[in-house]
């Protein structure tokens, strides 16, 4: 895990796209996945591992057969780095994480504020679950603090959100 003086002024995304195989979906998913990248960009602590010249960066997500591809460039577009990420080992997270998410959504309607606090504290459970998941997939390749994994990893289950 990167430590907190890994990271210099730069080592940072500036933009992050979705390419044409993630697909277009639905206004609302579409609206969560604009909000994930806008948080994402808001702040973070990002960089690769050996990269010698250091970000700022753009990040390109897509999916080729099954798996999620960072393709990480400059600013000025120079490619740094691509790395796959095989998503078997988030897909169990990723479902207990909108189970746990509609539990919340239901219990923010009809439950009491002591039954609503136990649910968010097991929803931010799995998140951080996914967090550390994906810190740890992508130790020696791209590294960034833990706030920018957990924002990271509420992109991946956006792009897995059908709406």
């Amino acid at each position: 895990m990167a430590s907190e003086e890994t990271f210099g002024p730069d080592a940072r995304l500036v933009d992050v796209v979705l390419d044409e195989t993630i697909g277009r979906s639905t206004p609302d998913v579409e609206h969560e996945r604009a909000v994930a990248i806008f948080d994402l960009l808001e702040e973070n602590r990002f960089k690769v591992v050996g990269d010698g010249k250091g970000g700022p960066y753009k990040l390109t997500l897509s999916i080729v057969e099954g798996r999620l591809v960072f393709d990480v460039t400059r600013e000025d577009g120079e490619k740094v780095a691509t790395h796959i990420l095989a998503l078997g080992p988030f897909r169990r997270i990723i479902k207990d994480y909108y189970m746990i998410c509609d539990s919340y959504y239901e219990a923010i309607k009809m439950s009491t504020p002591g039954q609503i606090e136990t649910i968010d504290m097991a929803r931010r459970g799995v998140h951080n679950d996914g967090s550390r998941t994906l810190m740890e997939r992508l130790e020696g390749k791209l590294a960034m603090d833990f706030d920018t994994a957990r924002r990271l990893f509420t992109l991946v289950c956006v792009l897995h959100w059908r709406g």
